[in-house]
């Protein structure tokens, strides 16, 4: 326990040791055993003694042998944090010394099973000694690990501490750990354990079930800390994904839509929808809410349906994260009722248009009877769709006792109701959840948007009024040469601001397939470097008439142009797999702009989709579903949504905000005009001045509490600057923004210079820097960083070894191009990952583990080498590294005195010198 002294006791907060008792005192009121782990031994022995007492029942009052208990150690330790989250979902196969077989398990689905205990300030020794907070065990094993931080400093400071222990110190049984809690008392979010990055964006606040959020450690305690809910968290609604190897926590409207509509399927006869807004993880909750009503005894089918231009490569391989194989793609409807007839078979996922096929042939009719009488569950994706409408007749014929449940982020009303006159609650009823845009960009799980409106042309109408522009010819007003030149010269001129130097991307929406020939032909003739290409379904039967070529000759040009740049071999004949790669290649940046009419601008996600140009008219939904493309979060460096109309959509705009925030304003998903934030710029200027004049002054901050004013002066000033360079109107006028861009750049040097200072000198003394967000990737700009080429690697085809060979030639020509000084240090080094590694990569296997396996074993060849060159022994150079990395320190003199006396001063000097620069070269390298 740490030590209070009187001083914090008496203070007027708390402080994180107080935070820490409190914590540990109601958690014992919440019946979990109290117990003290100084250590691993401690850790292991508990696990072996409280294991035993969960399979008490089964070991016949006989305790774990050490030979017994060493067979389960062997079991459990050493895996992956994904591996180790399945091995505590599952059972392990004792054999035991006398020869008998016994399932050893390792938590229960009830709560009243399981034995959770709570210790804190347990040590642990990796390749640095932490200390951790508060650990929670159940069964004895670790499942949730809480950080805390005092009151008023920033909750990322906990993150960015829990993030430390997982490269230092986080092995043995504490890769069990499956949540992650930080707090500084008045406020605290949760996350998933994972073994690759986490970002704190994917950090969660915890609320009610009416999205009211729960902030407060007592408060959160109370609730999500109960045995019973934290048993169900673990259980129910946590996902291992085994596509990408990583686990996922649902987040709190996700759970409470899930019980919401479990609850209605199972102990009613009534409907029901879900709305959740565009980008909130609609597709997670409807599978897991599916998942849970296939397991009720009464039910005896879960249709889970998707229309059928959804269910793409993206939403396949979506769906197939949370269950291996559970997507037929196949258009045969002779699969889909061998699902039906298989009693085992209770969660069949299909499109509506297979099933609408199956319920009006009469060959299948006999089939389909046997379920007239019994329980059966619908649930429908996108259920603002009409398609489901129309077929909602022939459904019921043959399941007369169905239950509908629907899931949309833009629900039809009044205001935008369907073709058919009917809304959302007319097909199913009453709705069971709401998660608003405006509530889910207020926690941080969505964006909200930046819109700009380009006026093309001036006419003697108003472009907003929808009588007007029907009445004139529109086709020749929007597709006028002159008018698709100046529009795509714009968005070229303005692209590498939007997308940060092309560190996003973006999509180009327009009203037609002739449109868009038009624009992707005039962006042919202008001169830039970026990668534009465009996709869009053909018609077989096509009128041609009056046109130079068919839409499918176009496309092909299109495809053709691809192939070059790509090095690809599509054409129209292999559409589908054209369209998988052309995905794949926005989602990893090596598309900048992609054309579209329609597709992907529904049910497409790409956190790197940062801007969307708009050349159709559009509303409500359709609008509102198209913007979303854009609001997926990612890093500080994507703070909004672009959207760049180059058609009057302001009026449209505000009403679908409007329609679906349910609310009279639209502040709190829009941004404001380009004249508010630069008058907060100027203001900031003022703060930063406030604190030191020049860049020069910096360096005569000698207190670091005034260090500390500039980083955060600064900092908020970057903030704005990011959000003002993204508009149209933006130019760096000192005159209008009272800084030159030098004086600017120069704030920034010294900005990384303290960023550096301190990241160097954490390890060797408590410094107040340490707890300061330098939010630091605001200041990079480089697009070909060591991140996007991981991504790269992590989506390389390992399916297809000619792809395999053209994705790692593709990566190789990347690094070749970047000029990030972090990257260039590694650049040999993935190359030979690249050539050494990769070819026996399966689609299987973990790509950041082989990586970082690859990584390890280099540079221990390299220590060995340099060892055995210079004749230094191998520890002194390991613990000198480690020193280096951990406290930025290099000790030049205890170096001196273990290389000895038996060598020569002016040997030993030059030595010396060698092992500094190897080692700094080393730890700079491999960070």
């Amino acid at each position: 326990m740490k030590n209070m002294s009187n001083s914090e006791q008496t203070a007027g907060y708390q402080s994180e040791a107080q935070l820490e008792a409190l914590l540990v005192k109601n958690l014992i009121r919440k019946d979990y055993e109290r117990v003290e782990i100084r250590d691993r031994d401690d850790l292991e022995a508990n696990f072996r003694q409280t294991l035993y007492r969960f399979n008490e029942s089964k070991l016949n009052g006989k305790p774990f042998s050490n030979k017994e208990f060493e067979k389960i150690l062997l079991h459990i330790e050493g895996k992956s944090i994904y591996q180790s989250a399945k091995n505590l979902r599952d059972q392990f196969v004792l054999t035991r010394d006398d020869g008998t077989e016994v399932y050893i398990g390792f938590m229960s689905d009830e709560h009243t099973d399981n034995i959770y205990q709570v210790t804190n300030q347990v040590t642990m020794i990796g390749k640095y000694t932490n200390r951790y907070d508060v650990t929670l065990l159940m069964n004895g094993l670790p499942v949730c690990q809480i950080e805390l931080k005092r009151r008023g400093m920033d909750m990322k400071a906990a993150f960015n501490q829990i993030m430390r222990y997982r490269r230092h110190s986080f092995a043995g049984l504490y890769r069990y750990v499956q949540l992650f809690v930080i707090s500084n008392g008045v406020d605290t979010k949760y996350f998933s354990n994972n073994d690759g990055e986490i970002n704190y964006g994917n950090t969660f606040f915890w609320t009610d079930e009416s999205n009211n959020r729960i902030s407060t450690l007592q408060d959160f305690a109370d609730s999500f800390f109960n045995r019973y809910f934290l048993t169900k968290i673990l259980s129910k609604y946590f996902v291992i994904n085994d596509t990408d190897k990583m686990l996922m926590v649902m987040r709190p409207y996700q759970i409470f839509a899930t019980e919401a509509l479990v609850k209605k399927a199972t102990e009613t006869l009534s409907n029901g929808y879900v709305w959740h807004t565009t980008g909130a993880g609609k597709t997670l909750t409807s599978f897991k809410a599916s998942q849970l009503i296939a397991q009720d005894n009464q039910v005896k089918k879960v249709f889970f349906l998707v229309d059928r231009k959804d269910l793409d490569t993206q939403t396949t391989q979506e769906f197939n994260k949370f269950e291996a194989g559970s997507v037929d793609t196949t258009d045969s409807t002779k699969v889909l009722v061998k699902q039906i007839k298989d009693p085992q078979r209770k969660l069949i996922i299909t499109t509506i248009q297979k099933l609408a096929h199956a319920v009006n042939s009469a060959r299948y009719e006999k089939v389909l009877s046997q379920y007239s009488e019994e329980k059966v569950i619908f649930i429908i994706d996108e259920c603002h769709r009409s398609q489901f409408g129309d077929m909602h007749k022939d459904i019921k014929k043959h399941f007369t006792k169905a239950q509908y449940f629907g899931f949309t982020g833009t629900p039809r009303f009044i205001e935008n109701k369907s073709q058919d006159g009917r809304t959302t609650t007319d097909i199913f009823g009453k709705c069971l959840h709401t998660y608003l845009i405006k509530e889910a960009i207020h926690d941080n799980n969505v964006l909200g948007f930046n819109v700009e409106y380009i006026q093309t042309f001036t006419g003697q109408y108003d472009e907003s009024d929808d009588a007007m522009v029907e009445g004139i010819d529109t086709k020749e007003v929007y597709e006028d040469p002159e008018r698709i030149s100046l529009v795509a010269n714009h968005i070229v001129n303005h692209h590498h601001m939007k997308t940060r130097n092309k560190q996003y991307t973006a999509l180009f929406t327009v009203a037609s397939i002739p449109m868009l020939i038009k624009y992707y032909d005039m962006f042919k003739t202008i001169q830039h470097n970026l990668k534009i290409t465009a996709v869009f379904t053909f018609g077989q039967n096509e009128d041609a008439e009056g046109k130079d070529e068919h839409s499918r000759e176009s496309l092909e040009r299109i495809i053709k142009d691809y192939n070059k740049e790509f090095g690809t071999n599509y054409s129209t004949d292999t559409f589908s797999a054209f369209n998988t790669d052309v995905s794949k290649r926005v989602k990893t940046k090596q598309i900048d702009i992609l054309i579209v009419v329609n597709m992907y601008t529904t049910g497409f996600d790409s956190k790197p989709l940062s801007t969307l140009y708009v050349d159709k008219r559009m509303k409500f939904h359709d609008l509102l579903q198209a913007f979303s493309r854009t609001n997926r979060v990612e890093l500080a460096t994507k703070p909004y949504g672009n959207i760049v109309c180059y058609r009057n959509l302001k009026e449209r705009t505000d009403e679908a905000i409007k329609l679906f925030s349910q609310t009279d304003s639209v502040d709190d998903v829009l941004l404001r005009e380009y004249s508010y934030y630069l008058d907060k710029f100027q203001d900031a200027i003022g703060d930063l001045h406030d604190v030191v004049k020049t860049p020069a002054d910096v360096d005569n901050l000698m207190s670091e509490d005034d260090q500390k004013k500039f980083i955060i002066a600064f900092r908020e000033l970057s903030k704005l600057l990011l959000i003002l360079q993204s508009f149209v109107e933006f130019e760096f006028d000192p005159s209008v923004l009272h800084i030159t861009e030098q004086t600017y750049q120069d704030f920034r040097s010294k900005y990384l210079d303290l960023h550096e200072e301190s990241t160097r000198t954490s390890g060797d003394k408590a410094t107040i820097l340490d707890d300061i967000d330098f939010s630091i990737e605001l200041m990079h700009t480089d697009r070909i960083n060591v991140a996007y080429i991981m991504n790269l690697i992590r989506n390389i085809n390992f399916e297809d070894d000619e792809k395999k060979k053209k994705d790692v030639e593709y990566i190789k020509k990347e690094l070749d191009r970047t000029d990030n000084p972090q990257l260039r240090k590694k650049v040999d080094l993935i190359k030979a990952f690249l050539d050494e590694v990769i070819p026996n990569v399966s689609p299987e296997d973990n790509v950041d583990d082989e990586y970082f396996g690859f990584e390890n074993r280099k540079r221990d060849e390299e220590i060995t080498e340099f060892s055995e060159e210079k004749g230094v022994d191998v520890g002194i150079l390991t613990r000198e590294i480690s020193e280096l990395e951990f406290t930025g320190i290099f000790n030049k003199e205890r170096i001196r005195e273990n290389l000895g006396s038996g060598i020569s001063f002016l040997k030993k000097k030059s030595l010396l010198e060698e092992i500094k620069n190897f080692i700094y070269e080393l730890v700079e390298k491999y960070q």
